[in-house]
């Protein structure tokens, strides 16, 4: 979908969309009806929609920026992309004829685009030359701020190791009785500890007391595992450097990529959400073409707001990322060099038994670790009773499917996909089970975005 005609698949299109509700009105903008002054060119598509009000709405996406599209709409919409900008993007997906070609967009949207453009090439300019730099930072400064840092987050891991002694001693069943306040005030005292790693863990403790049979178990489970991060921050001196990174990272310690950069064309594998009442945090993740290797990038919006980094699934851009400290799989994405583009590679697959042990292997590392990016070869969805299993197609094993994973309609997109049939299907595998994320028919095929 550029001036070279490369075009984006509607699902591309929707899955840029910040939630359901933008997905769907985006999807009834998709035909040509409501829409006036349409035309593509220099990177850019344009159009007026037609709206409640006595004059249309003026929408342009900007896909040429490496970073990924960039939307303006004249709508009072706080989204990002709006339903506008999605129903234009699915009008130029579906058809040529809307949206011509032109020599070059109007003053509207080409005053806009010289702007962004304009303050791009800027910041570029001066982050090679160094110009526009802060002032230097103060090293001495910096190691007290953190030395003081540690000093609150080992007074928080102390005390929660004593809530820990107290609520084993007691016994777990007063875990019930207490409710969630017990947990809310603890998780409080870890953030004014500055340990929010902690905290979240914390939080998520007390959604365990009667949940369901075998609750105590779950709660013992989650925590010794609690323990093992506290001892982990206490005795930290004795770890290795990764580990302790690790660490570190799992208590909500502020970390620098440290690694070197890797330039590569990456694959986007999955593009999702998860949203709290502070916090949208978006998980992109990408396989490197030549590298083999598979990426997470993080990004964050406030709450209710997408965060400003989309990349469609099925495109592929050219760029350097470089990893973070410890041994997990996030990346921060660096210089890109070329706009996403559609790709025809995917990530090599595996089987269900790898999987399995691919995510043993990973806990050795990391025993903290909720799962791990996997692409699996040649599986079919069948349902297993009230739940839902990937089969290897190979052999006698299978994944079951995380309740994640269940609830969301993408589940009925993998089984109609598949249609008894194997597919490949890239997500993320660990103790709870496997949550797919994209698919691929066999043989030829785009990719289709399951969440």
């Amino acid at each position: 979908m550029t001036e070279q005609g490369v075009r984006w698949t509607a699902e591309q299109v929707l899955a840029l969309a910040p939630d359901a509700a933008s997905r769907k009105a985006g999807s009834r903008l998709g035909a040509a009806g409501p829409w006036s002054g349409t035309g593509s060119g220099e990177g850019a598509v344009w159009g007026l929609c037609k709206g409640s009000g006595s004059r249309p709405y003026q929408t342009v996406v900007d896909l040429a920026d490496a970073a990924g599209p960039a939307y303006k709409c004249s709508c009072p919409s706080r989204k990002f992309p709006c339903k506008h900008a999605l129903g234009l993007l699915l009008l130029r997906a579906a058809d040529d004829g809307p949206v011509p070609a032109a020599a070059r967009p109007p003053d509207w949207a080409g005053q806009w685009l010289a702007s962004r453009r304009g303050r791009a090439e800027a910041r570029k300019a001066r982050s090679g030359t160094g110009s526009g730099a802060g002032p230097a930072a103060d090293p001495e400064a910096a190691r007290r701020r953190a030395e003081r840092r540690a000093e609150r987050v080992t007074a928080g891991a102390t005390e929660l190791e004593q809530r820990l002694t107290d609520l084993l001693r007691g016994g777990l069943a007063a875990a019930e009785q207490a409710g969630y306040g017990l947990w809310d005030e603890t998780a409080a005292r870890m953030v004014d500890a500055q340990a929010p790693g902690l905290a979240a863990r914390v939080r998520e403790l007390g959604a365990i007391p009667a949940s369901g049979a075998g609750w105590p178990a779950r709660l013992l489970e989650e925590c010794a595992l609690l323990h093992l991060l506290d001892q982990g921050w206490l005795r930290r001196d004795r770890l290795p450097d990764a580990l302790a990174a690790t660490v570190r990272s799992r208590l909500g310690l502020p970390a620098a990529p440290d690694g070197p950069p890797v330039r590569d064309r990456w694959l986007v594998l999955a593009q999702y959400d998860a949203v709290d009442p502070k916090l949208t945090t978006r998980r992109i993740w990408l396989h490197g073409a030549a590298s083999g290797r598979t990426r997470l990038l993080l990004s964050y919006g406030a709450a209710g707001r997408a965060p400003e980094l989309s990349l469609p699934v099925g495109l592929a851009l050219e760029a350097e990322l470089t990893a973070y400290p410890g041994g997990g799989s996030r990346a921060a994405l660096g210089e890109r060099f070329a706009a996403p583009a559609p790709a025809a590679f995917r990530p090599p697959g595996t089987s269900t038994a790898e999987a399995a042990a691919r995510y043993g292997e990973a806990l050795r590392e990391d025993p903290w670790l909720d799962a791990v990016p996997v692409t699996l070869d040649r599986v079919v969805p069948v349902p297993d009773g009230d739940r839902w299993q990937l089969a290897d197609a190979d052999t006698d094993t299978a994944l079951p499917l995380t309740q994640t994973a269940r609830s969301r309609p993408g589940l009925w997109r993998l089984a109609a996909l598949s249609g008894g049939a194997p597919v490949t299907v890239f997500g993320e595998c660990g103790h709870r089970g496997f949550t797919p994320l994209t698919a691929w028919p066999e043989g030829a095929g785009e990719a289709v975005p399951l969440c």
